[in-house]
């Protein structure tokens, strides 16, 4: 476990299914529970920089809700325009019940 970790929040408040956003040293952090694993993604989308967060979350997809784009929530990848370049993703440890977010990978 790394020291340059943050504590963002318990499992038990991002249930399955949805995404939370945190801010952490200034960054808005979409955390993801994506079947049942949770992913630390930027909250914006790529296309436009609006924030993903209002997106739906379908098993590791989370869609942009204004144009649609895609991303995978474990690469960051952009899956569909009109989204092209990929959102930055965070290292995430589990540890225990709580969600600890580090770096960008």
């Amino acid at each position: 476990m790394g020291n340059d970790f943050t504590k963002v929040a318990n499992v038990s408040d991002v249930p399955e299914g949805t995404v939370k956003v945190f801010e952490i040293n200034g960054d808005q952090i979409a955390i993801c529970n994506a079947e049942g694993k949770i992913y630390a993604i930027a909250d914006y989308c790529s296309h436009d920089n609006g924030p993903l967060d209002q997106g739906t979350l379908e098993d590791c997809q989370i869609e942009c809700p204004r144009h649609g784009a895609r991303f995978d929530v474990r690469t960051g990848q952009a899956l569909c325009l009109p989204a092209v370049l990929p959102i930055p993703t965070y290292k995430v440890e589990q540890r225990g019940q709580e969600i600890w977010v580090g770096p960008k990978q």
